[in-house]
Order: C-alpha cells, then sequence, then structure tokens
C-alpha cells in the first residue's frame, strides 16, 4: 500500500520558516535488514531518522579566523539552532554511511538555496572528505554520508534536503525552548534535564544533547520512518543520551570575526558526528 510522499516548497520569512506541501507518491517503508553488527557499514535498510542540531554559539566561539562560507562570521549572530544532518540509524545502535556512489547535483536543490544557507550553513571554513574521494563543501558531505542511506524513503538531493527542512521547521527547537523560559543568555546555566523535558513536552519524545566544555554544543531530535518523533534511545538503554554534558549547561553567544581563513575547526565537526548517533 503506498502512502502520500510530501514534496516540499520552502520560503523564508523575516523571522521563520513558512512549508507549503505538494503531493506526491510517498512509498512505504522498506524493512531495515539485520545482517552485521558492525558500528559503521553500508547501507542495508535503516530503523529511524536523527536530526542533527548545532547551537552556533558553542561552535562559533572556536573561531578565530573566517571565511565566506562560514555562517560564523555573519555580520548578525546566529541566535537558532542551525541544521547539522538528517542521519539514518540503526536501532540496535550504529549507522549506515557512503551507500552509494553518487555525483552531487546541486540543480536539484537549487530552490532550496537560500534556505539552506540561512538555516543549514557550516560553521567552519575549508571543505570536507567525501565518501568516495576528494573534499567537497559541507552540503555534499551531509548528502554522501548520511543522504545516500535513506533509500527508498530519500531517493535524491531534493528529497534529502527537503525533509530535513520539514522537520526543522515543524519541529522548532529555539522555540520550543524559548517556550520554557530556556533563552542563549551570557553565562546563565540551565539543568539538562530541563532542556530534555521542555524537548519532550513540545514534541512527545526525548533527544539527545551532545555537550562541549559545559555548553550545549548539538541537541538531536529523532524520529520514526514515518517522520513521527520517537525517543533518541537505541534498543537496551533506558535513559536519554547526553555526551559530555554535566548537570548545567550553558547556551552561549558570541560575536562575529572579520574575514581570514583558516581550515580550523573541520576536525571538530567530523568528530561530533562521530559521538554516539552518527
Amino acid at each position: 500500500m503506498e502512502r502520500k510522499r510530501q514534496r516540499l516548497v520552502i520560503s523564508l520569512s523575516a523571522l521563520c520558516l513558512a512549508v507549503a506541501v505538494m503531493s506526491g507518491a510517498l512509498l512505504p517503508p522498506r524493512a531495515s535488514a539485520a545482517g552485521g553488527v558492525g558500528r559503521k557499514r553500508r547501507w542495508a535498510g535503516f530503523d529511524y531518522y536523527v536530526l542533527a542540531l548545532q547551537w552556533p554559539g558553542t561552535v562559533c566561539r572556536q573561531t578565530s579566523h573566517c571565511c565566506s562560507s562560514n555562517g560564523c562570521c555573519r555580520s548578525h549572530p546566529l541566535k537558532f539552532f542551525t541544521i547539522h544532518g538528517l542521519w539514518p540509524q540503526y536501532s540496535y545502535g550504529g549507522w549506515p554511511s557512503c551507500c552509494r556512489p553518487t555525483t552531487f547535483d546541486g540543480n536539484k536543490i537549487s530552490r532550496l538555496k537560500t534556505i539552506l544557507e540561512e538555516y543549514w550553513p557550516s560553521l567552519y571554513c575549508g571543505s570536507f572528505s567525501t565518501c568516495f574521494g576528494g573534499k567537497r563543501p559541507f552540503w555534499v558531505h551531509e548528502w554522501e554520508t548520511h543522504g545516500t542511506c535513506g533509500y527508498p524513503e530519500i531517493q535524491d538531493e531534493y528529497d534529502y534536503f527537503s525533509t530535513a527542512l520539514y522537520l526543522y521547521s515543524k519541529y522548532n527547537v529555539t522555540k520550543a525552548l524559548k517556550k520554557a523560559h530556556i533563552y542563549p543568555r551570557g553565562g546563565r546555566k540551565y539543568l539538562v534535564g530541563h532542556i530534555v523535558s521542555a524537548i519532550e513536552f513540545s514534541f512527545g519524545a526525548m533527544p539527545s544533547i551532545v555537550c562541549k566544555n559545559g555548553s550545549v554544543q548539538e541537541l538531536r531530535l529523532c524520529f520514526h520512518k514515518d517522520y513521527q518523533p520517537r525517543d533518541c534511545l537505541v534498543e537496551g538503554e533506558n535513559s536519554v543520551r547526553r555526551n559530555h554534558c554535566p548537570r548545567y549547561v550553558t547556551l552561549p553567544s558570541y560575536k562575529p570575526h572579520a574575514f581570514g581563513s583558516s581550515t580550523e575547526g573541520i576536525s571538530n565537526q567530523v568528530n561530533v558526528e562521530h559521538q554516539s548517533y552518527q
């Protein structure tokens, strides 16, 4: 039985996203294959998604040099969570990666470019390693590493990026935290449990949090293959993942830097992908 597939056209307003859903054919999810127990392996189906969001204040505080492609270097600081990636996962605690050779087709996301630059910027200078050799921009890295593993639910670049933008807009983490009076104010500290509870109250599912030096670096939402929220728990676990998080954490602000040239921070971006759910 076929389900309707959402094809999304997304436009940018002054302060928020507007998502218009276009009808199409949504194929039913296929059961994921169970073979193998390695931490990483090539595509064999998958069980759920992780939408990984970055807190720019934590990442951009590490920026010492700037370039035009670095979102940390905009004239006005980013004060909302930005997208890191949409990552297919296995329920037992692994993930597929680099699932099929592909040549990135930027034309397929040309309609999304403006909004991607706003809400899915790279927060580093330089290029990123790709699955099959060479270095390419951030979006290419995310598509090759993760997007190619979402088949058949995600079949091309447009599906991948528009789906992530749709989930990001519908499940607005920045807005949910503000409703709970959690704001990016200086060095103000918040209970990690308060942050988790605020997201669970808003979306009906527990997130996963990654911290660095006492600050929230990433907040990750998890979704079933039908794009409904689910707890970010791996089979056999009984608590939300709070990687490197103390009891109290901050959501720091930052001051944009002047343009320069640097590849600093690329290794940090890659490393955070390998913490917990890549």
